[in-house]
């Protein structure tokens, strides 16, 4: 039976790659962050943040329904956080940016706060005393801190430091960005970061790398019952969980102990990149 978590039809449309008829228009999120919903906008399945694509198959009642660029997570976007927009040339590297209409690190105007992994397209530059502002492309000019951003075709090296970027993020279950966000979650916007492709889930982050056997190594992902956690060397690791509400890092014989004693279960799997 298909994963209807990556299956991307509804019983009315269906994309190309499941025998389908539509091949879907890609576009852009508008938002700092929107929900990718099941059908109805019944539970939050996943999100996505300013920038990232979206191939809509099909729109109605003021939804659409289509699959994420980044990994083709299936669901329901609210139709008004879509729109057009060229390629993205940047994404934010620091936790959370902001853009101004006016490159001006005093401008009067209330900020729109972007998150980490939001997704813009550079037009040009301009500096005042401060810093470096990038003017990105949009329905209005905005101007963002250039040293908060890094080219797409420049990835990140290293997996736990970006998690470690965004420690102290507020925990939530199916959450996507620095606003909030879960430990598939963490893993997939450490990963995509570093350009290694990542799925949503936990149970289906299981299947990358290869078993790891031995001590922990930096990087090793630890698996449990829906969830997931990032070793940080032999004994510590970072994840985003309901018990700190944060992504934190601990010890990982205390994670163990914890989890299993709130019947979590023993580790299922232990992944290396």
């Amino acid at each position: 039976m298909s994963d209807p978590r990556l299956h991307p039809a509804n019983g009315r449309v269906a994309h190309v790659s499941v025998g389908g008829e539509v091949e879907g228009t890609l576009l852009r999120v508008l938002r700092p962050v929107t929900g990718l919903m099941s059908e109805g906008g019944r539970a939050r399945l996943r999100e996505l943040v300013f920038g990232e694509g979206f191939v809509e198959l099909e729109r109605r009642d003021g939804w659409s329904f289509g699959m994420a660029a980044r990994d083709g997570y299936v669901g329901y976007l609210r139709s008004e956080a879509l729109g057009d927009g060229p390629p993205p040339t940047h994404r934010v590297r620091a936790a959370r940016t902001y853009a101004l209409p006016v490159p001006a690190l005093k401008a009067p105007d209330a900020p729109l706060v972007l998150p980490f992994g939001a997704q813009v397209t550079v037009l040009g530059t301009a500096e005042d005393s401060t810093t470096t502002w990038a003017e990105i492309a949009g329905p209005v000019p905005l101007h963002l801190p250039l040293p908060h951003l890094a080219p797409l075709d420049a990835p990140e090296a290293d997996p736990v430091e970006v998690a470690e970027r965004l420690s102290g993020t507020p925990y939530l279950w199916g959450g996507n960005s620095t606003f909030g966000i879960d430990c598939s979650g963490l893993v997939q916007a450490a990963l995509l970061a570093c350009g290694i492709p990542c799925p949503g889930d936990s149970d289906l982050q299981e299947a990358l790398g290869a078993p790891a056997t031995g001590p922990h190594e930096r990087g090793d992902l630890i698996f449990w019952r829906g969830h997931v956690a990032i070793a940080l060397d032999e004994s510590r690791m970072i994840h985003a969980n309901g018990h700190h509400m944060e992504v934190a890092v601990e010890p990982i014989a205390e994670a163990e102990a914890r989890i299993a004693a709130k019947g979590g279960g023993p580790v299922t799997a232990r992944r290396r990149l």
